[in-house]
């Protein structure tokens, strides 16, 4: 099952940049086309103000006579007079047309200029939109849930143009979603264990997913440490990577790029070029299993290494890696907001924020999502999923509850990302596997399910005691 609500603003019920709505309003001081208004008559002399009488008609057949022989005068002009005329309307037109270009190219070289401006500030990960304090809750009746799956959801993707969900099961099937309808336009069904050599597809709990930023490509990685890359609009199948020894349960395609980072159990981290259907090369250095990945523009990616209690971002081409240390228990999944900054989670409860220039967390939250058990041995819910909102002040969470009733809670980051601020809650019922924010921020889907995602089906066993 997976669910998305619609995220909404004080002023707009569907999320959108904040601004005043025109449509339909009534401007004031419209004017003739012509810029002159109404044209006046000419005023007429008191001679001929004076009101006439119907006996009068001698008089006021012969006055036109003497105004049309004294006022209306025809003037013929020379034709250069006519030349010099059309001259002087042409260089005014022309000198209109200039103006024009003029004001239209100033105008695209300021939203030229602005644009490589916020495009300047994302690279340095300096731009945060201030969005965050504009979001109120959602209506229950605007929270949708997209059942299809027979197992519990792992994860999801959503195409970068905001129409389809990609999402993947432990039923090892991957199911692609309309948006709008909530329908499903395609299911790539799952197999069983042994029948690799003949089925097309996943044979293992699928635990990643990623789609490139052209929507092109979308990549997949299940318990038997295989990759498979398919066609994101048609689905079908194209190459499958092999190489991690472990399961793989990091995917994400670099922003821009055919470029594909992998993460597994192994505690490898793999690069691919999808294009060429072709291995690249393997970092090396966390020391447990790796639970989480993701990378933006720059040729670096940023991984959570599970128990080993660190958060590591890697430097590709120089071949080299920062280690951060600040969660207490497991970091189990990781989001870069922009190119400088990320949020992870833990089973410790807390949910923090880290610059990649500093080793520990500008911002933790203990806590973030309460506690569960007898008073004095309170244990903190699991925060099993994190999202952010790129290049903006909102990030999200999930949680991984024992009662099987959890929350996805919407924070508000602080200026320069020191502190965070809880906006609101909406309940889910199950484990929130997956978050992910649309790319226009206007709606954010929760993959649940009844299981965590790291936690296999039991299977149980009935043992009998013997007679005496």
């Amino acid at each position: 099952m997976s669910s998305s609500f619609f995220l909404k603003t004080k002023e707009n019920p569907k999320f959108a940049k904040k601004g005043k709505n025109t449509a339909g309003t009534k401007r004031k001081g419209d004017v003739d086309p012509t810029g002159k208004g109404k044209l006046r008559a000419k005023k007429s002399s008191s001679k001929y103000n004076e009101e006439i009488s119907s006996d009068s008609e001698t008089e006021s057949a012969t006055a036109p006579k003497k105004r049309q022989s004294t006022e209306q005068i025809e003037y013929e002009e020379t034709p250069q007079e006519k030349k010099l005329r059309l001259a002087k309307l042409y260089l005014e037109q022309l000198k209109e047309e200039e103006e024009n270009k003029a004001e239209e190219a100033s105008f695209e070289t300021d939203l030229i200029a602005g644009r490589l401006q916020e495009e300047v500030l994302e690279q340095r990960g300096k731009l945060q939109r201030l969005i965050a304090k504009d979001l109120i809750p959602p209506d229950p009746s605007e929270i949708r849930m997209f059942r299809g799956h027979k197992l519990p959801i792992t994860c999801l993707v959503i195409t970068p143009d905001d129409k389809y969900i990609f999402s993947a099961a432990k039923d090892c099937s991957i199911i692609k979603w309309d948006v709008e309808s909530g329908k499903k336009i395609h299911t790539i069904p799952g197999g069983r264990k042994g029948t690799e050599d003949r089925h097309v597809g996943h044979t293992a709990h699928i635990l990643c997913m990623a789609i490139s930023s052209d929507g092109k490509y979308l990549a997949t990685g299940d318990m038997n440490n295989l990759i498979m890359i398919w066609e994101a609009e048609s689905c079908k199948h194209l190459y499958k990577f092999t190489g991690h020894k472990g399961a793989v349960s990091g995917l994400s395609f670099r922003k821009g790029t055919h470029d594909l980072y992998s993460a597994s159990h192994d505690r490898s981290i793999k690069v691919w070029n999808v294009d060429e259907n072709a291995y690249v090369e393997t970092l090396f250095g966390h020391q447990d299993s790796i639970t989480g990945l993701d990378s933006l523009s720059r040729e670096r990616c940023v991984t959570a290494g599970g128990r080993d209690g660190t958060v590591r971002v890697w430097k590709i081409a120089e071949e080299s890696q920062l280690v951060f240390h600040g969660h207490e228990g497991s970091i189990d999944c990781i989001q870069l907001i922009n190119e400088e900054h990320m949020v992870t989670g833990a089973d410790d409860g807390s949910v923090c924020l880290w610059s990649v220039n500093k080793k520990k967390p500008l911002s933790t939250v203990k806590r973030a999502h309460g506690c569960h058990g007898d008073a004095g041995i309170e244990q903190p819910h699991w925060v099993s999923s994190v999202a952010a909102l790129q290049n903006s002040d909102t990030i999200a969470s999930g949680a991984y509850s024992c009662s099987h009733n959890s929350e996805v809670n919407v924070w508000k980051c602080g200026q320069n990302y020191r502190g965070l601020q809880p906006l609101f809650s909406v309940p889910v019922s199950g484990f929130v596997n997956s978050l992910k924010f649309s790319s226009s921020g206007q709606f954010l889907v929760a993959g649940v399910g009844q299981e965590h995602r790291y936690i296999y089906t039991h299977v149980s066993i009935e043992t009998k005691v013997p007679e005496n």
